[in-house]
């Protein structure tokens, strides 16, 4: 018997007529009875002895019913498991990020998340990036929002988003330019660690320039050092999106030489990801451009 015999037998042996297997199944009564003729066909014997007051199953489908039903009950479970998990009921999203993105873009977006699909639960770790790599070659993580760097071959990267670092100064300090890396080395440049993704693009384009600033201190979060510029510590060059957090409490101003950087999600190549990480992803794609538009018009509004 085929899926669909099945489907029709137990809808005739529920309802006890065609015409009511008919409702049930959401079809037209002739559908129903080509398909029940079909399979007493190919089965060689009736299901049912066609009476006055009704369908009633032969001896044979007597014999059949415990499997059927047993069947059907399976089918069922199936039905649901599909919209469950349709609906992402029951699953886990595992995400991480870089720590400059667990409040600025993270946040917001597992706010909309959360709108959107309640019924899965989300992890989130705010790492550095090699910790976040591991994690995911492990099995920790699904994927992670990350500065954009080299990666290991088994994993891959998807460029989001690039954009330039900016430098920060306390709110009121009067100068008003676009900062050199002569300025801001002059100026107590805080360093940022020279393995950092970040910290590479500037500590190269320092050596192009010749350029050693005279503060020893090497700080690996991007945050630390806006915290360090508050405190009056210095000038510091960071991110759009920490730089974005600290708007109302520094002063922002863009860098005359290009410091590129790029935002990418990383995941493992060899692993198809579920429909509820696809579209958790797509939401932090989207927030993250959001973001960056109104920083960089916020930014270069104020600087202008």
């Amino acid at each position: 018997m085929r899926l669909r015999h099945i489907e029709v037998f137990q809808a005739i042996v529920q309802t006890g007529s065609i015409s009511a297997a008919a409702r049930l199944l959401n079809v037209s009564q002739p559908n129903v009875s080509r398909v029940l003729t079909h399979a007493e066909q190919q089965l060689g014997f009736a299901l049912f002895e066609r009476r006055a007051q009704g369908m009633v199953v032969t001896a044979e489908g007597r014999r059949l019913l415990p499997e059927v039903e047993d069947l059907y009950q399976r089918l069922q479970t199936i039905t649901q498991l599909t919209e469950q998990l349709r609906r992402g009921e029951g699953q886990t999203v595992r995400v991480g990020a870089a720590h400059a993105f667990g409040q600025m873009v993270l946040a917001p977006a597992l706010v909309q998340w959360r709108q959107q699909a309640a019924s899965v639960s989300v992890e989130l770790v705010t790492e550095h990036f090699s910790t976040l790599c591991q994690m995911i070659m492990d099995n920790q993580l699904d994927f992670a929002l990350v500065f954009g760097q080299q990666v290991d071959a088994d994993l891959l990267a998807e460029p989001l988003f690039q954009s330039s670092m900016v430098a920060l100064l306390p709110q009121h300090h009067t100068h008003n330019e676009p900062a050199t890396l002569e300025w801001l080395c002059a100026n107590n440049l805080l360093m940022m660690q020279n393995q950092d993704p970040l910290g590479r693009v500037l500590h190269r384009a320092l050596r192009d320039k010749g350029l050693d600033p005279a503060v020893s201190l090497s700080i690996k979060t991007y945050s630390v050092i806006a915290d360090m510029v508050l405190a009056g510590g210095g000038v510091g060059v960071v991110d759009l999106f920490t730089a974005c957090r600290y708007a109302d409490q520094l002063k922002l101003l863009p860098v005359a030489q290009p410091l590129p950087f790029e935002v990418m999600l990383i995941s493992r190549r060899d692993q198809p990801q579920s429909q509820s990480t696809l579209q958790l992803k797509q939401v932090i794609r989207n927030k993250l451009w959001e973001i960056a538009r109104q920083c960089e018009t916020r930014f270069f509004t104020r600087s202008a």
